[in-house]
């Protein structure tokens, strides 16, 4: 509908009526702008979001209108509720420039008194309506049997009249409609005088019209007969009177302007400051006890006064004063808390109490009843340092009956669960509030409670000897391992403790997460650390909606729980796959043999028997005895090549799922393509793949690479790394200084010493006259195979010959060679490369430094001092100093990484993330330091918290989660 309403307007004014639209001034609303919960939908007509169009409205002077029109229509009734409607759509949300506007207008214009007195005579008038029928409701069950009889003769009656006087019916226009709304409206109002009439007044005189009432009635529900819904026209029986229905918007209103903890409409409410008050908060509280029929009995009787037809009302007026306190609200906590009628009480009934008869038909209702109450508790006790009114609710509680209340609760969601498997309508229920969601609330409210009741807080430790029942213990076990809690501080540096439950969605973050996190988050500084951990909260929340996803696609859900398990196995047959190379290489086409025959038979023997324990009791080590029986059967069957082939391909295979399990897990395509390219860990595993198809296809010895997974997998060897890398600036500046140094060495040497530069050489053993032959013979014999029996040295030899066979040929002058006592030493130091080489190749390699390798100098020498000089000084400054620096630098990084794992690990075992208090302070308390990072500062608690802000609405935060969600934010 919207899509051709765009194309016509589009068709008939142009694309400039969509440019108008989309020019109109947002003002304010753009910095102001939410994110998620009501205000952020989008409208489609408007293009814009709800919170933008109601700021827009507000300035359009559409927040004044609805308070001047709520004072002057006293006297018209349907204009109140419109102008109540287009208020609450205007606070839809809670926003809040329309609660400053309506507070503005409130208190410039001095129309607070007129304004909430309207409100006041409404609630008054309701509160006189109920009292006045509740009689007529509580007669409703014993009577309701010749009510039925009676108006099905009535019905027949009428049904008579209407059809010799209307054969054919009329058409109902708008006019006529709205004619007939008012004329009922009237009889009704009428009706409701006469029966609101004293007991000695005569009654007689309105005999008429009460008759012509009943008589229009009867019509209406006749029509509604007819047309074939007698069911919904028995249910209009119980209908409550506009007085009392009124008070639904006006509640939703009140509650509205109250939204978001608006702390100034909350005291507001309560008191106007003005000559007369009127004192809202208490006038609601005393319309909860009339409406559930507390003056006229025990509570016992409340299912008597609570049916569907009310109970919207009556969960609308417990999210009015449960949005009353929020915040929180001391002062409107305590009015309701020492408030003189039995509000308390009615509240507490609510929760203990079973509703029927509307709880064996409509039980979705009082859940969502029982849940709303105890929301209303929980916030009269909310961000409270005393404990007058959690005391004040224990009063007249017993704390068995809110235990079991809860309990029971959890076990009918199974109850449900079962009923409603073949049901087709189940899925109505879904819209509701579920049962263990409500007893997850009461368990709270009982947790909250119990710090001022030994005896509930003794009941809610599940244990055969607190409760004999297995049903109560396990929902207490259930709850208590769903229910975290946290400790925030507030901007007067209080300490605030705050129980909640844990979403569903944060069960599905992994391990690997959790324990990646708790080993690598920082901890040195409190301030640090704390910075460092909520840094971290985006991409673990981030990786739980993924998880989420995750479940939807069961095979990758399935590859991607294995993944620590692929990479063990690739592990292992990456060195299954070296030993075979290492063993075997270079490979022959026979199949080899084994030394001792009856071997064969006991590989055999070994490979069955492992396959058959493998298969009734799977173990680790049975599972590797198997594949490697196995491996060694195919070794000495079909060939170690073969056998290195199918290995190969199991690689590759295993390596493409171990890299999709990877990307499962983390979620890798859901992110940008800059963080997908800067992904280190995707990169490795693509080099591994690469290395896995070299080795298939280009040569084995590429598989060697695949070692090297063992740095990548074990801490202890990174550190081997890191002790390098770490201070790789400072190794790399120390390596520049020896060259310096060896340089400078080198110029000296060639300018004083360079006779002295004498490197002994060995003779060639290898003739070129031999390389010929054998490459002759390689090329003459057919069943030879060069290519396995080609090296690089063999290559690069055979080239060093050629070279050299070709200078013979051309008389080029070879180097100098000297005969030394029968050993062949050559001049190394003729040029200034080659004294350079000769110096940093030798003299870095022995132990002595350069004086090692040249020629001993006789004392008679003149040059003999200065040899020494220049031994010594090389000696010296470049093995000594210059070398012990390097290995210096690297021992000493090793060292204060092995300091700082064995500090990590201390920390990790002896201090509370959350408080920085070590394991000794609690050696004295009756709080163990276990229980305490389990139970009081657990630092995934915290996570939790922040997650809970991040996906619940925010009308519904309560005063701290949205003082967190603030800071958060």
């Amino acid at each position: 509908g919207d899509v051709l309403r765009n194309n016509l307007l589009v068709r008939y004014f142009g694309n400039k009526l969509i440019q108008k639209t989309d020019n109109v001034d947002i003002g304010v609303a753009c910095s102001t702008a939410v994110t998620h919960g009501p205000g952020a939908k989008l409208l489609s007509r408007a293009g814009r979001t709800l919170h933008e169009v109601q700021s827009h409205l507000d300035r359009e002077g559409a927040s004044d209108l609805v308070v001047e029109l709520v004072i002057k229509s006293v006297h018209s009734p349907s204009i109140f509720v419109e102008a109540v409607e287009l208020g609450i759509a205007l606070l839809e949300g809670g926003n809040p420039i329309i609660q400053k506007s309506v507070f503005t207008k409130l208190m410039g214009d001095d129309l607070s008194q007129s304004f909430f007195k309207v409100f006041y005579e409404k609630m008054k008038d309701a509160q006189q309506e109920i009292k006045s029928t509740v009689t007529v409701n509580t007669s409703d069950i014993a009577a309701k049997a010749h009510e039925d009889k009676e108006q099905n003769k009535e019905l027949e009656k009428m049904s008579k009249k209407r059809m010799s006087a209307k054969p054919n019916g009329i058409v109902i226009t708008e006019e006529l409609r709205e004619e007939l709304n008012q004329a009922a409206a009237s009889t009704a109002q009428a009706y409701a005088n006469v029966r609101n009439l004293a007991s000695g007044d005569d009654v007689t005189s309105n005999a008429a019209l009460v008759g012509s009432a009943l008589e229009d009635m009867l019509a209406e529900k006749l029509d509604r007969h007819r047309s074939g819904n007698t069911a919904s026209g028995e249910r209009d029986e119980g209908l409550l009177n506009a007085k009392v229905l009124v008070m639904q918007p006006i509640l939703r209103f009140l509650q509205l302007l109250c939204e978001n903890h608006n702390r100034d409409l909350q005291n507001f409410l309560r008191n106007q400051n003005n000559k007369t008050n009127f004192n809202l908060v208490s006038e609601t509280l005393m319309f909860l006890d009339c409406i559930c029929g507390s003056t006229t009995g025990g509570l016992g009787l409340l299912g008597l006064y609570i049916n569907e037809h009310n109970v919207a009302l009556i969960n609308q007026t417990l999210e009015t004063l449960t949005e009353y306190c929020q915040g929180p609200c001391h002062d409107n906590q305590n009015c309701i808390a020492t408030h003189e009628s039995n509000g308390l009480d009615i509240i507490t009934a609510l929760i203990l109490n079973d509703i029927n008869p509307l709880g064996k038909t409509r039980m979705d209702l009082v859940l969502e009843l029982k849940n709303n109450a105890s929301k209303l508790l929980l916030a009269i006790m909310e961000s409270r340092g005393d404990s007058e009114n959690a005391e004040r609710i224990l009063y007249n509680m017993n704390p068995k009956q809110l235990v079991d209340v809860a309990c029971r609760a959890f076990h009918q969601e199974s109850l449900d669960d079962d009923n409603d498997a073949d049901d087709a309508a189940s899925a109505d229920g879904d819209d509701g509030v579920s049962p263990k969601e409500v007893g997850h609330n009461i368990y709270i409210l009982c947790h909250q409670l119990a710090h001022h009741n030994k005896e509930l807080a003794t009941m809610l430790r599940p244990s055969e000897l607190n409760n004999a029942d297995p049903k109560v213990n396990k929902a207490l076990q259930y709850y208590a391992t769903h229910t975290a809690q946290i400790e925030i501080v507030r901007h007067d540096r209080t300490l605030e403790q705050i129980v909640f439950p844990i979403p569903e969605i944060c069960e599905l973050i992994t391990v690997d997460t959790k324990l990646k996190v708790l080993h690598t988050a920082e901890r040195d500084d409190q301030g640090s650390k704390v910075s460092d951990f909520f840094e971290r909260t985006e991409d673990m929340f981030n990786e739980m909606k993924w998880q989420k996803k995750l479940r939807g696609q069961p095979m990758l859900f399935w590859m991607s729980s294995y993944m620590s398990l692929w990479s063990n196995i690739l592990f292992n047959c990456a060195v299954l796959i070296n030993l075979i190379v290492a063993f075997f290489y270079p490979f022959v086409d026979y199949v080899p043999k084994l030394i001792i025959p009856q071997l064969s038979g006991l590989i055999w023997t070994v490979m069955l028997s492992s396959g058959a324990i493998v298969l009734t009791l799977p173990r680790v080590a049975g599972i590797r005895t198997f594949a490697a029986s196995t491996i060694l059967r195919l070794i000495f069957s079909i060939g170690p090549e073969p056998t290195l082939w199918l290995l190969g391909f199991l690689t590759i295979v295993l390596k493409i799922i171990h890299i999709i399990s990877i990307i499962g897990n983390q979620g890798t395509l859901t992110k940008s393509a800059q963080q997908i390219v800067t992904n280190v860990e995707l990169w490795y595993h693509a080099f591994y793949l690469m290395f896995c198809i070299l080795g298939i296809c280009m040569h084995p010895f590429f598989y060697s690479v695949l070692l090297f997974d063992v740095v990548y997998r074990e801490e202890t060897l990174l550190n081997v790394i890191r002790s390098v890398t770490r201070n790789g600036r400072s190794i790399v500046l120390t390596a520049v200084l020896a060259l310096i140094l060896v340089y400078m060495f080198s110029i000296i040497g060639y300018m004083f010493f360079k006779d002295d530069f004498l490197v002994s050489v060995d003779e060639e053993v290898v003739t070129q006259q031999g390389i010929m032959s054998d490459t002759a013979s390689c090329q003459a014999s057919a069943d030879a195979d060069c290519q396995t029996s080609e090296t690089l040295s063999k290559y690069v030899q055979q080239q060093f010959n050629h070279n050299k066979y070709d200078n013979v040929q051309g008389n080029s002058e070879p180097a100098e060679m000297i005969n030394v006592g029968g050993e062949i030493k050559e001049r190394a130091c003729d040029s200034l490369v080659m004294c350079i080489v000769t110096t940093l190749n030798q003299g870095l390699r022995n132990g002595g430094g350069i004086g090692d390798v040249l020629r001993a100098p006789s004392s008679a020498e003149p040059l003999f001092v200065a040899r020494v000089v220049y031994d010594l000084l090389f000696f010296f400054i470049v093995i000594i100093i210059v070398l012990n620096l390097i290995f210096g630098v690297i021992i000493d990084t090793f060292a204060d990484l092995r300091s700082e794992k064995q500090q990590k690990e201390l920390i990790l075992k002896n201090t509370c993330f959350i408080c920085g208090l070590n394991r000794s302070a609690f050696d004295n308390k009756t709080v163990s330091f276990e229980e305490h990072i389990k139970h009081e500062h657990n630092m995934w608690h915290y996570l939790y918290f922040i997650v809970l802000v991040k996906v619940k609405d925010p009308t519904e935060f309560t005063g701290p989660e949205s003082y967190v969600y603030a800071m958060v934010k």
